[in-house]
């Protein structure tokens, strides 16, 4: 393990609690290897480019990678490529992946470039496999006994990695956000518990 790829979608930045955690997991990661390298991505506050017209015909007219068209996308790939592990922090909005991450998504989900068709309809994905560590924050509960909201995030975004090729997925939930300082210091225990069990981080 030699290069990871921090990918935060909240646009709350380095206030946000998922973003917080992860820093100091992959703080401490880094403290017992100092080979690291941790490349960081942050969809909320370094926007990127809607997707223009001239990308949605170089993608219909299977234009070649070095088209300037596909300069991001392949960018954005480029990063998935190298990276040995994803951590993903996210947000849940409207019951699913805010829009920056939604973004992010239409640039990397790219067919004949990481992912390809097969004849009987299903897409194969291009990338190999990896740990993906998904951390996903919410102000309300959608998992449990508590939840009272759908949660249409997980299902999409499970999806979305596995038509990648990435299927070693890891999702972590900090639930209860806006219900108070206690419920919020509970949320944080109960999610550096559960990421301690991932192989990743369970030597900390």
């Amino acid at each position: 393990m030699n290069r990871i790829l921090l990918l935060n979608a909240s646009p709350l930045g380095e206030a946000a609690q998922g973003q917080r955690l992860a820093r100091e997991l992959l703080a401490a990661l880094g403290r017992q290897h100092p080979q690291l390298t941790l490349v960081e991505r942050d969809l909320g506050l370094q926007h990127l480019p809607p997707l223009p017209a001239n990308y949605a015909y170089a993608v219909s007219s299977a234009a070649p990678l070095h088209d300037p068209a596909f300069e991001v996308s392949e960018a954005l790939i480029g990063e998935l490529e190298q990276c040995d592990a994803l951590f993903i922090t996210t947000p849940m909005h409207n019951f699913a992946v805010p829009a920056a991450l939604k973004l992010w998504i239409d640039y990397v989900l790219r067919i004949h470039r990481t992912f390809a068709p097969a004849p009987d309809g299903s897409k194969h994905g291009l990338l190999g496999d990896r740990p993906v560590y998904v951390l996903v924050s919410s102000g309300g509960f959608h998992q449990g006994e508590r939840a009272r909201q759908p949660d249409f995030l997980t299902s999409y975004l499970r999806h979305v990695l596995n038509t990648l090729g990435l299927f070693d997925l890891h999702f972590t939930y900090l639930q209860g956000l806006a219900h108070g300082e206690a419920a919020m210091d509970n949320a944080l225990s109960a999610a550096r518990a559960r990421l301690a069990l991932e192989p990743l981080f369970r030597s900390l």
